[in-house]
């Protein structure tokens, strides 16, 4: 079978940043090829236009074309020019793009076009209870509209996608996955005791919150550290350049020099500071199916997390982790403080997150069911 990926970001030196769509397409992608199909991935908003070949996989960088107005039609006409050239050669089958900002409503290829839903712009608003751009809506309601295909990463994403848009399509539940060679637990010497959330600093993932929640822990436990890894986001709300900035006065004094804040990392160094966590923390308001999460789980640490929608469809509560609303910032800190002090709870929640992760959501399962959702499409 041969695929094409058409997305804004991918993780690799050529595309610059990357956010949780281009990560969950990197490790389908690398799935996929392992399986034996032809990989192809189209990255569109590039600074030049360009091919090369890494690993098996075909990569074609793609420069927008500015025309005031017109830049986003323009643009996507070009990605439908290449997409029907690889097509016309035998190069490609299918095409698989994401939900975001719906790109593939005036695409109109030659071949079958699926799209994975992982969180639109208006999917996201929703849930952060904010204003959606129409341009955003209109554009992602006709993508998923035209699409051949839909596959959603959680029953939750898909059911609540249709309704703010108001659709009624059909959809596969096919979650987003994890690679557990790569993330493989390595259990080392006694660490000192550490919290540990990793992600983008943003107010819908609950950093707020988890400042409150870091507060009541150290009140009970001076010497627990928090280490946030991730990049800095501006804040919507209030319109300043850095979440960071803004959390940091919400801390107490005391527990303000608890924290460690490292940025964000390589794929590599984030195995090791997750390793190195004692719990892993997740107070998030708004995600589809988050591989922060995934990647926790596998790596058999116990994890505290969000109690909303897509959650329930990953952990089970008190057996894989602990859900917790955000907004329940004492429970929040009771149940991080439960583990912090229950050393066989956490290995119990280890254990039982990484078999599950095995079971469910490892890359190989889930690039298997894929291509089986792919195969009707393609004649």
């Amino acid at each position: 079978m041969k695929i094409a990926f058409v997305t804004p970001e991918y993780p690799h030196q050529n595309f610059g940043k990357s956010g949780g769509v281009g990560t969950s397409i990197y490790g389908l992608t690398k799935a996929l090829k392992e399986l034996g199909h032809t990989v192809s991935v189209l990255v569109y908003g590039q600074k030049k236009d360009a091919y090369f070949e890494e690993q098996g996989i075909h990569f074609y960088t793609i420069k927008n074309i500015k025309l005031k107005g017109l830049s986003l039609i323009l643009t996507q006409k070009k990605v439908e020019r290449l997409i029907n050239a690889l097509y016309d050669q035998g190069r490609l089958e299918l095409v698989e793009a994401p939900d975001w900002t719906g790109f593939t409503a005036f695409v109109k290829p030659k071949c079958p076009v699926v799209i994975r839903e992982n969180g639109s712009d208006t999917y996201f608003c929703h849930l952060e209870q904010r204003p959606v751009k129409f341009k955003n809506k209109f554009l992602e309601r006709r993508a998923l509209k035209r699409a051949d295909g839909i596959i959603s990463v959680s029953r939750f994403t898909g059911e609540l996608t249709n309704k703010v848009l108001g659709l009624k399509r059909p959809f596969e539940v096919i979650p987003n996955s994890v690679n557990i060679n790569e993330f493989n637990p390595n259990h080392s010497d006694k660490q000192p005791l550490t919290i540990l959330y990793f992600g983008t600093l943003i107010r819908k993932k609950g950093l707020f919150e988890l400042v409150e929640i870091f507060n009541r822990v150290h009140e009970k436990n001076k010497e627990v550290k928090l280490v946030l890894v991730g990049h800095d986001s501006g804040d919507i709300k209030t319109g300043k350049t850095s979440t960071w900035s803004l959390m940091q006065p919400v801390f107490t004094a005391s527990a303000i020099k608890q924290v460690q804040y490292l940025g964000g990392v390589n794929h590599q160094m984030i195995q090791e500071v997750i390793n190195a966590a004692t719990v892993c923390v997740f107070p998030s308001f708004a995600e589809a199916f988050p591989l922060s999460w995934l990647e926790a789980m596998a790596m058999e640490k116990p994890i505290v997390a969000s109690n909303i929608g897509w959650a329930k469809e990953m952990i089970n509560d008190d057996k894989e982790g602990f859900l917790v609303h955000p907004k329940a910032h004492d429970n929040y800190a009771h149940r991080i403080l439960e583990l912090l002090n229950n050393q066989q709870k956490r290995e119990d929640f280890g254990k039982a997150a990484r078999k599950r992760v095995i079971k469910d959501f490892s890359h190989m399962e889930i690039a298997g069911k894929s291509v089986e959702f792919y195969k009707p499409f393609i004649k």
